[in-house]
């Protein structure tokens, strides 16, 4: 086997704790069932040809609209237009950081390993992310979807 030179790495759910129970809290927050969100999820793909969270992630689309796009999927199912505004805060307040793999990823770079991190991201959320982790006392590179596409 050829010896191991670099890790790539991704940011949520990996250096992070799982993303479903973010995404629990959002839907928890703003009272909508897992099963409608998906529902309107995929209504707007059917308008617009594509998932909008694609989109969000390649940076194509803001944040903003992005919500503005969900909520449009779920009036309909919902007899009325919910509030999405906290989705951000509520999201990374359930989001934490895994620090036993924080700790490998520390153990790998003294090793001498290369470095990297590959994450689909939102662009508007760089400035709540990075903060939680030693990104870059870790990583040489950090490949962000949302600013590379």
């Amino acid at each position: 086997m050829p010896e191991v030179e670099a890790i790539v790495c991704d940011f949520g759910g990996v250096l992070t704790t799982p993303l479903l129970s973010s995404f629990m809290a959002v839907q928890d927050e703003i009272g909508i069932a897992p099963e409608d969100l998906g529902r309107a999820m995929r209504a707007v793909a059917e308008e617009d040809g594509e998932n909008p969270l694609y989109a969000l992630e390649r940076g194509e689309m803001a944040e903003a609209d992005f919500l503005e796009r969900l909520n449009d999927g779920l009036e309909p199912l919902l007899g009325q237009r919910p509030e999405l505004h906290r989705f951000r805060e509520v999201y990374f307040e359930a989001l934490h950081p895994n620090q036993p793999m924080i700790e490998l990823m520390r153990e790998l770079k003294a090793r001498g390993l290369r470095m990297a991190m590959l994450t689909n991201n939102v662009r508007e959320w760089e400035p709540v992310w990075r903060p939680m982790l030693p990104v870059d006392e870790i990583f040489e590179t950090v490949v962000d979807s949302g600013f590379v596409g």
